[in-house]
């Protein structure tokens, strides 16, 4: 396989690609030409939110061919249009062939939460310490247990392991449903998890399965009456707007356990939930915070 590189402008990258698609290259991708250094730009928004901005200022975009004349014909056909007006050709080169599966399966290693608590892909055998174990694959839905957010919400889990606090549980916003998972291992019996994503709904089955554990997943409709534990691992924007749905959720004497908190958001949504419970922070990772209120 070949690929074709091309630097250029913000405005010029949705035409570009577009053509390149058109072209019948095999892949497209467009990376920040000015990543790792100080010119850098981030576009990532929080859910609901816009990106500050729609594109990089300037941009690589790479594109896959079968064959070389493939890619060199492509280029002929973008250098004569008008989008292509401040573009740059950096080259045409070779990529050689890798066991893409095997690569991308080394990229995800066992992940300790505790000492004898791990999120292990299925390709791998569990640490020898490992006495409560996930099998997790990254899928189409978030939370394989490397992010701080997902490791400290599990964390608190396993510090109430066979409690009252997890007798029943709500997973709010599941994603690939490893808290609710994680409930299960830890001696919860009755789990709702709940997602507006139909991916994340099905991940959830699948994983719970897979664990051969007990839980309902499917949208916000299952959730009914009050839970020991409410867990919700979002982040800080749907965090303060779902405060008084969140908190009806929670039973006389339950925990709401909130994630996906920066360290600088805290008095945020301290402020946001004060009509209806005071959040302290319990656990803090690489900038992330994890925040609990009981009633």
């Amino acid at each position: 396989m070949f690929e074709l590189k091309l630097m250029c402008p913000e405005q010029r990258v949705e035409s570009l690609s577009d053509a390149l698609d058109a072209l019948d290259a095999l892949s497209v991708s467009v990376e920040d030409a000015d990543a790792q250094t100080d010119a850098e730009q981030a576009l990532f928004g929080e859910p609901g939110m816009p990106p500050p901005k729609d594109g990089w200022q300037r941009s690589r975009v790479l594109a896959l061919f079968h064959e070389q004349a493939q890619a060199q014909s492509a280029l002929q056909l973008l250098q004569v249009q008008d989008f292509f007006v401040g573009c740059e050709v950096l080259g045409i080169d070779e990529v050689p062939e890798q066991d893409w599966v095997r690569l991308t399966q080394s990229q995800f290693t066992p992940v300790g939460i505790t000492s004898d608590f791990w999120i292990v892909p299925t390709w791998h055998e569990p640490p020898a310490a490992a006495r409560v174990v996930i099998r997790l694959d990254p899928g189409l839905a978030f939370g394989t247990g490397t992010h701080p957010t997902t490791r400290m919400c599990l964390r608190w889990i396993a510090r109430h392991e066979g409690g009252a606090e997890l007798s029943r549980v709500l997973d709010y916003g599941c994603g690939s449903g490893i808290l609710a998972v994680g409930a299960a291992k830890f001696g919860a019996v009755d789990i709702d998890a709940i997602d507006i994503d139909a991916a994340a709904i099905e991940a959830t089955r699948l994983n719970a399965q897979s664990n051969q554990v007990v839980l309902h997943a499917g949208m916000s409709d299952l959730a009914s009456g009050a839970y020991q534990t409410v867990l919700a691992n979002i982040l800080a924007t749907p965090l303060k707007v779902l405060a008084p749905l969140l908190w009806s959720r929670v039973a006389e004497g339950g925990h709401l356990v909130l994630a996906g908190i920066l360290e600088r958001q805290a008095d945020e949504l301290k402020a946001a939930y004060a009509p209806y419970a005071e959040l302290s922070v319990v656990d803090q990772e690489d900038g992330w915070i994890l925040m609990t209120a009981r009633r």
